[in-house]
């Protein structure tokens, strides 16, 4: 055997190694051995499966045989809870490294026919055109130098929340109905600081195809959430009469109305960054303005001041951008900085997509679709780990091994499912 065959070959037990032990921490939260195995074997597959992520090209790359129904059976039908793994990635993921943002995006899953959880022809407003798609909203850790989606919700389109045939055959929950994309925003929210070992951060969303920001605003206020959110041109703000010159008799208005009322208030600054596609800097000016201040969350904490950022390219008759933010003002470099790292959670989603199989679930059940875009983050979570504890100069991720969860992801159990 020639050196170089040698170093592979140890460098590739090496990895099946740091999987197994990085499966081993992760999934101590099933209660099942079944479901560990199983476990194992669909992350497995979803690191390592070349093409579309199936259960039958998993179980062929994973086992070496094509059996599709004991993969199945556990994403679709098993009862372990995704919020559980989602907390225990999150928590993971943590103890390596505090995040800088917590970030909302939407995600867009295209798909045929109209029987899978949540599916309907719908707007789909980052990809700018009606859809016949699911909608979701990923709720990311974002780091330095990239992001992992560690809470999902399904949207629900208004034509599910009466058609109780589509919804038995989905297994929907009675409670899921459509709501307000903000409503959903705050759910996943509410869920990470409900008992989730996660360091608090800035709340960066991308609200600019949004009509109305005023209940997204006032719901991160509540629950003491610093923010940047951009908005559109026409995103309804809150505003208060003294911030403008001739405020509207509602206090809320449009989002470029606001920002000519408020005319010789607007600060200036110029900013040398640099852009989140490239290497090459750019020379910006951004304005900024004082639009109130946030309702005060504890009585003996001063409100916090509101405030509108624009990116306004010189010789542009319009802004380019827009932002809302509770961020200090005299910190402004630091904001746009936290601005243009709300682009790693975008491409984070779609990293799911192009490199983990994301958009690869055959199941129509809404429990199934939890459970896959759970173990999608899970497997894009072993390679933001190693990641980070690189960045940090430490060695890969080894954890805890465990000689039967390694040899078990590589044998199908004869007459072993993980059902209920």
């Amino acid at each position: 055997m020639s050196t170089i065959t040698y170093l592979r070959e140890s460098r590739a037990a090496e990895r099946q190694d740091e999987i197994s032990a990085y499966c081993d921490e992760l999934f101590t939260i099933f209660a099942r051995s079944d479901q560990r195995r199983w476990g194992e074997v669909y992350l497995r597959g979803l690191l390592s499966t070349p093409g579309r992520k199936t259960p039958g090209a998993i179980s062929e790359q994973v086992l070496g045989r094509r059996t599709p129904q004991p993969i199945q059976q556990f994403v679709n039908q098993s009862t372990w809870s995704a919020r559980t793994l989602r907390q225990r990635l999150t928590e993971q993921m943590c103890a390596v490294a505090p995040p800088r943002a917590w970030a909302l995006d939407e995600v867009v899953f295209p798909k045929n026919g109209n029987r899978s959880v949540g599916v309907a022809r719908q707007f789909a407003p980052t990809q700018g055109r009606v859809m016949n798609c699911q909608l979701a909203l990923a709720t990311s850790l974002v780091h330095a130098e990239g992001s992992l989606p560690v809470n999902w919700r399904l949207l629900m389109p208004r034509s599910w929340d009466g058609d109780e045939e589509l919804r038995d055959a989905a297994h929907v929950p009675a409670h899921e109905q459509s709501r307000p994309r903000w409503r959903y925003a705050l759910d996943s929210l509410d869920e990470m600081l409900g008992g989730w070992d996660v360091p608090v951060a800035p709340v960066l969303a991308d609200w600019r195809f949004e009509p109305d920001a005023r209940q997204l605003l006032a719901g991160l206020e509540d629950r003491d959430l610093h923010y940047l959110v951009e908005v559109g041109p026409q995103t309804m703000l809150p505003v208060r009469p003294a911030a403008l010159r001739a405020a509207p008799p509602a206090g809320a208005s449009p989002v470029a109305s606001v920002a000519d009322g408020l005319g010789r208030h607007l600060d200036r600054a110029v900013l040398n960054w640099r852009h989140h596609h490239g290497a090459r800097s750019s020379r910006s000016q951004f304005l900024v303005a004082q639009l109130g201040r946030c309702a005060a969350v504890h009585p003996r904490q001063p409100a916090r001041p509101r405030h509108l950022v624009l990116e306004w390219p010189f010789g542009h008759a319009r802004p380019r951008r827009y932002w809302v933010t509770d961020l200090s003002a005299q910190r402004l470099s630091e904001t746009i900085a936290l601005a243009e790292l709300r682009h790693h959670s975008a491409h984070g989603c779609d990293r799911l997509h192009q490199d983990y199989g994301l958009g690869d679930f055959e199941g129509r059940s809404f429990p199934g679709w939890h459970h896959h875009v759970t173990l999608v983050s899970a497997a894009r979570g072993f390679h933001a780990l190693q990641q980070l504890q690189s960045d940090q100069g430490g060695n890969r991720w080894t954890g805890r091994k465990s000689t039967t969860t390694s040899s078990s992801a590589q044998e199908a159990p004869a007459a072993s499912s993980p059902g209920a």
